[in-house]
């Protein structure tokens, strides 16, 4: 079955950096696209970004220019480098499949990660 295992969470300054991945396995990564969501405390889960299975990316405007997803198919791994992170950033972190046809994600099957951004 689908599984999906977050990591690289952790606490950082503001205008620190962390690297996220997420372990995916029981399906074919290579040809699926993938997105990161996130859930501040206390809030709603908040799209990040998606990849597409040939490389394509997309973020929303909260993240642009800071954040930077990528995948390596060989080893069944997407990441999310996050620079000049912000308190707003903090929040579980989690990583899906994406659904193109409703522009929605799939089930969020990991734990996710916990990113904090304080001083």
């Amino acid at each position: 079955q689908v599984q999906l295992v977050e990591s690289g969470g952790g606490l950082v300054q503001p205008g620190g950096s962390l690297r996220l991945s997420c372990a995916a396995s029981g399906f074919t990564f290579s040809s699926t696209a993938m997105t990161w969501v996130r859930q501040a405390p206390g809030k709603g889960l908040e799209w990040v970004s998606v990849i597409s299975s040939s490389g394509a990316t997309m973020y929303a405007d909260s993240v642009k220019g800071r954040f930077t997803i990528s995948r390596d198919s060989a080893k069944n791994t997407l990441y999310l480098q996050m620079n000049s992170l912000k308190p707003e950033d903090t929040a579980v972190y989690y990583c899906a499949q994406w659904y193109g046809d409703s522009q929605s994600w799939g089930p969020l099957r990991g734990q996710g990660t916990q990113v904090t951004v304080s001083s």
